[in-house]
């Protein structure tokens, strides 16, 4: 795999571009590291499992095996140096603590950290980490929103506060929507929609939406999940 020292200079290389170190690559992490490098951002991947490192080699814009609970291999890695950091350990939670702890310490990047449940996280904020992800628990709620009702994507951008792509509802249908007082009697504002599969435009107090067409409404949750329920 090569030496730390020559692995510690190409992540300083990294380090200067638009960059992130992802560390731990399982499931969660591994997917948020390819959806990164997908989109253009420098990614380095550090895991201490031999068969991920080689599984994503050249998938990755640096892959390194490594114990990321020390703090001197971070510094070998130039972690220090990176843009942000993802902590996205969870089936040992005294490696979680460990290398969130050593990335505050280092001071460099914005740390974003997977918690497993609410306890880890409570831990993980003690810390002082910027960002607390909870991934299996986001998830659940999304997928209950969309098995209640008829939403076709549900998204919580905030607690109590939501996004749903979901059919234009009959009774906004054929008028205007500055007209419909959508907002007054539902709660919820349509931000933007499409006509079947063609492509997405911002809405206006002059769109005129029709059957077959698709709306994404955003407002409180309970309004958002009722206006879901329309047909």
């Amino acid at each position: 795999m090569g030496s730390f020292l020559s692995f510690g200079e190409k992540s300083r290389h990294i380090a200067e571009a638009d960059s992130v170190a992802v560390i731990g690559l399982g499931r969660f992490g591994r997917s948020v590291a390819l959806e990164l490098m997908a989109s253009g951002t420098e990614v380095l991947g550090i895991d201490s499992d031999p068969d991920t490192v080689r599984a994503l080699n050249g998938q990755l814009t640096q892959v390194v095996r490594a114990d990321a609970s020390k703090e001197d291999v971070l510094r070998q890695l130039a972690v220090q140096d990176f843009d942000r950091a993802v902590v996205a350990i969870t089936g040992d939670l005294k490696a979680s603590i460990l290398v969130t702890s050593m990335l505050l310490k280092l001071g460099g990047p914005v740390v974003w950290a997977k918690a497993r449940d609410e306890q880890h996280g409570t831990i993980l904020e003690q810390l002082g980490v910027h960002h607390t992800v909870y991934p299996e628990a986001d998830m659940g709620r999304r997928v209950a929103h969309l098995v209640r009702g008829a939403a076709k994507d549900y998204l919580e951008i905030d607690h109590g506060y939501a996004l749903v792509k979901v059919a234009a509802p009959s009774e906004i249908q054929g008028t205007p929507l500055g007209q419909t007082e959508l907002r007054k009697r539902r709660g919820v504002t349509i931000a933007a929609w499409r006509s079947g599969e063609g492509e997405w435009q911002y809405a206006d107090s002059a769109t005129t939406l029709g059957p077959g067409d698709t709306v994404l409404a955003v407002g409180p949750t309970k309004r958002v999940e009722g206006f879901a329920q329309l047909q």
